[in-house]
């Protein structure tokens, strides 16, 4: 499978920002399940189970990665730390960290993959955006070890918030560079789409950070 990677100018390498022999390991076996895979809902099938201990084991997320960031592109604290980005733009392994009470703007990803819940609680909203409006599909709450797929165009836009009383965090692994591509944000009342860049807090989009 490829996917169109939105005109980003290619890396000159596979950026490892969490270099762990873990973070290796599992980006190796998604790789492998993806030249497996005929379409991105099995390759989220065949994923799943190498995805699942990532939500379950404490020890592997150094604590830098679970904390809120102030001047996010997020807004409200929100922080979109980097783990690993493939060089041609292809895949990125992120966490997402929501402080309490703190909700993401309803918002599109652009992309096949797994989001799961690493710790604490939220309640995720899903959309469907069309004719001027956005049409509340599901809402459904989510505890630590829970995780989905997100397949485009069916189940793309979402917002989440965090319910307990601290931050949550949560681990995506998405098939394009998903804080450096140009994607929407919706306004809840007129499902008006605004282009929207989320970014991260510790990677640049342009070139290639440490």
């Amino acid at each position: 499978m490829c996917d169109i990677q939105h005109g980003l100018p290619p890396l000159e390498e596979d950026e490892y920002v969490l270099e762990t022999p873990l973070v290796r390991e599992f980006v190796g076996g998604v790789r492998a399940k993806i030249d497996e895979a005929g379409s991105p809902e099995q390759a989220c099938e065949l994923i799943a189970p190498l995805f699942r201990p990532l939500l379950t084991d404490p020890t592997w997320l150094p604590e830098r990665y679970q904390e809120p960031a102030h001047a996010s592109g997020m807004g409200g604290g929100i922080g979109q730390w980097l783990l690993f980005r493939a060089a041609d733009r292809s895949l990125s392994l992120f966490s997402l960290v929501v402080p309490p009470d703190a909700m993401t703007p309803v918002h599109d990803h652009l992309a096949w993959g797994l989001v799961g819940l690493f710790k604490g609680n939220q309640d995720e909203e899903i959309y469907r955006p069309g004719r001027g409006r956005l049409e509340l599909v599901r809402r459904r709450p989510l505890s630590p070890g829970d995780f989905y797929a997100l397949v485009p165009p069916q189940n793309d836009v979402h917002r989440v918030r965090t319910t307990s009383a601290f931050t949550s965090v949560s681990i995506h692994l998405l098939a394009n560079d998903t804080g450096c591509v140009l994607r929407h944000t919706y306004d809840a009342e007129t499902g008006e789409a605004r282009p929207f860049r989320s970014g991260y807090v510790n990677a640049d989009c342009d070139r290639r950070t440490t």
